[in-house]
């Protein structure tokens, strides 16, 4: 696991990082630049504010197309999250993460140095063996060929480490919610200081298409939305690594993948999220946007049955109450770790496969956040495994 200097010194570098990279191409056209100084001029124009692409109601995906990334919105997410179990029998959590985002840079500069786009990854392996979370995180701005988001299909990749959609056959044209058998299977490819995956993800499932028709609502006003599909249920297999011992795992993982411009409004300081395969073949998503005074501010999901019959709900319908905390010995940040979550009639109790899965990521996102893999239970039986995530809980949450 990568290790971290202090609190105030991590924060330090982690905007230091960003200033350098934001900055990087208004210096290399400066330095580039062999034209003589010129008198001043009296009044200096504006640098023109990026212009972000909104979320539109009513606009329906299409596949393969939306597989890719979207440039043109100010932040993105391809998330992977899962359960696996090693050959010896070893039961562990899994997250596989890589973010785009669209900085205040002025599309019009032309420095290849710009950054116009930043790419991020995170990766974690919870291990209640040895009863920790293995982590790590990469910063680069997107280009040179070091880092790349692909339009057109998921093929994200910073140095070594890499998500794509391996496309099998031809295209076959557009659809609005590809299913299982029009899929192609994903390969994830990390290789971090202390461990790595080798993995393939086979879809099993047709893509779940969150909210209205895909168009997922964050907030009372129609402004803050994102874009939002998910594929449950995705059989995984391959290989993992911890300190150089490789081990052959298997099991089930869900991917999400969603884009907005302005995923939170101003009264939104984070959420509360969680995504469950349930055993019977249902899917479940639910998650709760969290206020100033810590109240539900909204809620939203989607549950697929076993007999895939799709329920989108709504603020009404979700109720997340938590029943047990953990305080991190290292920020000191108290994380509601399991929780019973009222999903319209039905009632999941979700406890952690390890109370300590917080991801410190303040070289990279400036964020600290609790990403884990959970049980679902349903009257005291198990139902589901799957990945809980709690955002904004030391401080507000500011999406870069």
């Amino acid at each position: 696991m990568r290790s971290y200097a202090p609190c105030a010194l991590a924060a330090l570098v982690a905007k230091a990082v960003l200033a350098i990279i934001a900055t990087a191409g208004t210096l290399a056209a400066a330095a580039g630049s062999a034209t003589p100084a010129r008198p001043a001029t009296p009044a200096a124009t504006a640098t023109p504010a990026p212009a972000y692409a909104a979320v539109t109601s009513g606009q329906s995906l299409e596949f393969p197309a939306d597989y890719g990334s979207h440039p043109q919105f100010r932040t993105e997410w391809w998330y992977v999250t899962g359960w696996l179990n090693t050959e010896h029998g070893e039961p562990l959590g899994f997250q596989i993460t890589f973010f785009r985002t669209k900085p205040g840079i002025d599309d019009s500069n032309p420095s290849a140095f710009a950054a116009h786009q930043l790419l991020i990854a995170h990766c974690a392996i919870s291990d209640p063996k040895r009863g920790r979370l293995w982590q790590d995180q990469r910063i680069r701005r997107a280009g040179m060929g070091l880092a790349e988001a692909a339009v057109g299909d998921t093929d994200v990749r910073i140095d070594g480490w890499s998500l794509r959609r391996n496309a099998i056959g031809a295209p076959g044209g557009h659809s609005a919610a590809p299913s299982a058998a029009a899929s192609s299977p994903y390969a994830a490819k990390i290789e971090a200081d202390d461990f790595a995956f080798d993995l393939t993800l086979a879809q099993t499932q047709a893509v779940l298409l969150n909210g209205d028709a895909g168009v997922s609502h964050k907030g009372p006003t129609a402004s803050a939305s994102s874009y939002y599909y998910s594929l449950p249920h995705l059989v995984v297999a391959g290989a993992i690594e911890r300190h150089g011992t490789r081990d052959r795992v298997s099991g089930e993982a869900w991917f999400d993948h969603e884009w907005s411009s302005e995923y939170l409004d101003a009264e939104a300081v984070g959420w509360d999220w969680i995504g469950i395969n349930l055993d019977d073949g249902a899917a479940l998503m639910a998650f709760r946007i969290r206020g100033t005074q810590g109240d539900s501010r909204w809620a939203g999901g989607t549950l697929r049955g076993s007999d895939g019959q799709i329920q989108v709900l709504g603020p009404q319908d979700i109720e997340f109450r938590a029943s047990r905390r953990w305080t991190s010995p290292r920020t000191q940040i108290v994380y509601p770790v399991q929780w019973l979550v009222r999903v319209g009639s039905r009632e999941f109790e979700l406890q952690p496969l390890i109370d300590d899965q917080e991801n410190d990521t303040r070289l990279s996102t400036g964020a600290i956040y609790w990403e884990g893999a959970v049980r679902a239970y349903e009257q005291h039986r198990l139902a589901g495994r799957g990945y809980l995530e709690l955002t904004g809980y030391g401080e507000r949450l500011r999406l870069r």
